[in-house]
């Protein structure tokens, strides 16, 4: 091979390497963004049990029963209790009545001491919380008071819970 042909056949090489090379840096890039997003609702549940008091023998009789609420997380609520539905109850003193006849009368209560009437109105006499996520147990204070004169039975009342959120 000639010189002259050697010299043509490197520059050919060369030049095909640097078009390589030149292809490869004259490439563009371009970027967006992808828009990502989610809806989380306040949602809430609420469970009641059962508050057993007993035999009741004329005297005082306090026992306490737990309401259990869920709620998502950061959510405010508020839990109420009505009145129930014995005849002539109140928020103060709800009514159970008796299979046979009468009432006997007991009120429900938002602290240990039973101090504190659990009502229904929202931002007066409901237990307020926020959600954790979790259930989250509430404590229900009950009282039957002494002396009440009635007749042999059984004695029972539906407490509506309410959630408000």
């Amino acid at each position: 091979m000639t010189n002259a042909n050697r010299n043509r056949l490197i520059t050919k090489l060369f030049a095909a390497v640097c078009l390589c090379v030149s292809a490869t840096s004259f490439a563009a890039t371009s970027t967006g963004s992808l828009s990502v997003s989610a809806t989380v609702l306040s949602a809430c549940s609420v469970t009641g049990a059962s508050l057993a008091f007993g035999t009741y023998a004329s005297s005082q009789i306090d026992n306490s029963a737990a309401v259990s609420v869920t709620c998502t997380n950061g959510t405010s609520y508020n839990v109420g209790l009505d009145a129930g539905g014995g005849s002539g109850a109140t928020m103060a003193v709800r009514k159970m009545t008796g299979s046979v006849s009468g009432t006997l009368s007991y009120s429900l209560y938002k602290d240990a001491g039973r101090s504190t009437v659990w009502g229904n109105t929202v931002g007066s006499d409901t237990t307020i919380g926020t959600g954790t996520g979790a259930a989250q147990s509430i404590s229900v204070y009950g009282r039957v008071p002494a002396g009440q004169s009635v007749t042999a039975g059984v004695y029972s009342d539906t407490v509506t819970v309410t959630l408000t959120y």
